[in-house]
């Protein structure tokens, strides 16, 4: 089989498909998707057949137990799915919102109106739900979208794509606005990034190997986030019981996501009294803590961070901790070693937490609150179909909103340009 040919022709139907959901009213769209999820319930035990191939699979390959977990469609993980397309189905419809209008001295109105990117490429690993997921953001953005799950779930991607076109079917949104690349061979991969006049945006959901292979070899853009290194700052004065509180949560809640904490920086006015404290619960909570010279001379037995830890994505219960000067070093820190993702300061000063929020520019900053919390679902912008750490076209979490570009409107009443 000549796979650049399918890759080709696959892409080509999409985007035929996806002009016409661009237009579709927002009700057929909803109707859609809640087709979509009552099908993903009924079909329940077919998902699970062909997810079991992918598992006794995994098994025989040894993957991880951690990997087989995201790969398993439990009962629990298909009715996420269903309830995630029932959620999207709720959410305003962002196609056609007028984000802002002006007149201009000749009576001209103009304005900026919401549209759909057009197609989008996504490729990710593991977890089968993000087909359903993604199919789900892109409908009800008026995008077509091409998935490219990992080989390890392809039984059960294509299981997915099968029921949500079973659904489609029986609605007016057209099936092939939803594909699923029917191919292991990575070539397939290469194909796919190739296809300029077809897709208009590639999204890369895995590890930072998968992003960047992707970002090499891509002629179409790529939103892509490379690796969370995100931070909590403890200012001077800060409420100490509410600082342990949100570093236990921002690293052991689920230390394995980007979104968890991997450094804890410490205002040196803060460190003797709160450091030995913070770092005793950090261990209680089964925490690896690695600290900077200051921080081991007032905490013994913690491994000495070496240079390399501050700019580590663990994704695990390990943590960097550092004592600083002020706020000016903990700006200057995490500069030097962020990765624009997520940073959060614990303080009770107005002024220098608004200092934090201007001053750092990584794509969620925060005050007094979890870095846990930079998540779609979570900023209220419904399921995520990913972050973003480039600042074009979209920042942080993408929603809705940022599967949609705007597109300028005039209103005139006769005008000509003289």
């Amino acid at each position: 089989m000549d796979i650049e040919k399918s890759i080709k022709d696959l892409a080509v139907s999409v985007k035929a498909a996806a002009r016409i959901l661009a237009a579709a009213p927002t009700r057929e769209k909803d109707l859609a998707l809640l087709a979509m999820a009552a099908n993903l319930r009924k079909r329940r035990d077919f998902l699970q057949v062909q997810n079991r191939i992918d598992l006794d699979k995994a098994v025989g390959n040894g993957l991880s137990p951690a990997m087989i977990d995201r790969l398993t469609l439990s009962d629990q993980v298909i009715e996420g799915m269903a309830v995630g397309l029932e959620e999207v189905a709720a959410f305003p419809d962002p196609v056609g919102e007028i984000v802002r209008m002006w007149q201009r001295p000749n009576q001209l109105q103009i304005g900026k109106m919401r549209i759909p990117l057009g197609v989008v490429g996504m490729i990710y690993e593991s977890r089968p739900n993000v087909t359903a997921d993604a199919a789900g953001l892109c409908l009800k953005s008026g995008n077509g979208v091409i998935l490219r799950g990992g080989s390890e779930a392809f039984h059960s991607n294509m299981a997915v794509l099968e029921v949500l076109h079973e659904a489609l079917e029986e609605t007016a949104i057209p099936a092939s606005v939803v594909q699923v690349v029917p191919f292991t061979d990575r070539l397939a991969i290469n194909y796919l990034l190739a296809c300029e006049d077809e897709i208009d945006l590639i999204i890369p959901r895995g590890g930072e190997g998968l992003i960047r292979f992707v970002v090499e070899h891509s002629r179409i853009p790529v939103i892509k986030h490379y690796k969370g290194v995100c931070h909590v700052y403890v200012d001077a004065g800060a409420d100490t019981e509410m600082a342990e509180n949100i570093v236990i949560n921002a690293k052991t809640h689920r230390p394995g996501v980007c979104n968890a904490a991997e450094t804890v920086l410490v205002h040196q006015d803060m460190a003797a009294g709160f450091m030995p404290v913070l770092v005793a619960a950090l261990k209680a909570a089964g925490v690896e803590v690695r600290g900077c010279t200051r921080t081991c001379a007032l905490v013994e037995g913690l491994i000495p961070a070496a240079d390399s830890d501050w700019g580590a994505e663990y994704l695990d219960l390990i943590i960097a901790v550092k004592v600083v000067a002020d706020l000016d070093a903990a700006i200057s820190h995490i500069v030097k070693y962020g990765s624009d993702h997520t940073e959060t300061i614990v303080t009770r000063d107005y002024q220098r937490a608004q200092e934090f929020l201007r001053r750092v520019n990584s794509s969620v900053v925060m005050v007094n609150a979890s870095t846990r919390f930079s998540d779609g679902g979570q900023m209220g912008l419904g399921a995520e179909i990913g972050i973003s750490t480039t600042k074009l076209h979209a920042y942080g979490p993408m929603g809705l909103e940022g599967l949609t570009t705007t597109k300028y409107i005039i209103y005139g009443n006769g005008q000509i340009r003289e």
